[in-house]
């Protein structure tokens, strides 16, 4: 009885599973009817400091149209994207080092917990007057929102390698440079992947503030301009462009995950 009991079960669990709607379709249905309840919301109300969806595509149609929205758009990118890889570029060597090399550790550590500890905002006017108010001032702060996660994350995933799969592979004569392709690197990923993605958050928020702050150019020009104007449709364009760029960056980052280090992957209850 046991047996045809336990042979029936996995067409069990496919009948009660049947019914159960997908995860896009989950995440669709409640974008759609969080929009919906804007919308609705936003015309009962018929105030000047709100906005619905209807009116933001509307004036993101109107800014796409006079070009507006992809001159600004374009200088971001490029401050987001020189910013955040170079803060890969040297957090993730820096991270492994500072993890294998206790003298490079105390070395370093005063300056990262001394620089993480410190709000970035405050030191937008040094870098200005040290950098100007052009592309360099921008990246650099872009660079230091993004680079302390992707180093602590680095180092803490180095530090979190097992100690024993050393001692293995110091018994084999494991050379250090094997043993860091090996096994230190493949260990560390799943904590540098998580350390990206917090830098691509902060990134964003880098980007924004140095914008507020420097030139007038970049989304974060738009939203000043718009907001000081009271045009709430089209102060809300970049701020939708900006979540879509975090979205679209951590869709990427985990696609990139999975290829990279599939055992990450952990079944979720239904």
């Amino acid at each position: 009885m046991s047996v045809v009991a336990d042979q029936n079960r996995p067409g069990q669990r496919r009948r009660e599973g049947a019914g159960t709607p997908s995860p896009a379709m989950v995440r669709v249905l409640s974008v759609v009817v969080g929009l919906v309840a804007w919308e609705v919301y936003g015309r009962a109300v018929h105030s000047v400091i709100l906005t619905y969806p209807s009116a933001v595509v509307r004036a993101a149609y109107e800014l796409v149209r006079a070009g507006e929205l992809q001159f600004y758009l374009q200088s971001s990118v490029v401050v987001l994207v020189l910013g955040l890889a170079s803060a890969v570029a040297v957090g993730i060597p820096l991270g492994i080092l500072m993890g294998r090399r206790a003298i490079i550790e105390h070395a370093f550590d005063p300056y990262v917990n001394a620089l993480y500890a410190t709000p970035l905002v405050a030191a937008i006017p040094v870098i200005v007057v040290w950098f100007g108010f052009q592309t360099t001032a921008k990246v650099i702060l872009v660079f230091l929102f993004c680079v302390f996660p992707v180093l602590i994350n680095t180092f803490q995933g180095v530090k979190n390698t097992d100690a024993r799969l050393v001692e293995v592979a110091r018994s084999f004569c494991s050379s250090e440079w094997r043993l860091w392709r090996d096994l230190v690197l493949p260990s560390s990923v799943p904590f540098i992947l998580a350390g990206i993605r917090l830098a691509i958050g902060r990134g964003l928020v880098g980007m924004v503030v140095a914008e507020f702050y420097t030139t007038i150019t970049g989304l974060g020009y738009m939203i000043v301009q718009y907001a000081n104007s009271f045009r709430m449709d089209r102060l809300f364009v970049p701020i939708v462009v900006l979540m879509l760029m975090g979205v679209g960056l951590t869709g990427v980052l985990r696609r990139l995950e999975r290829r990279i280090a599939p055992w990450l992957q952990v079944p979720q209850e239904e």
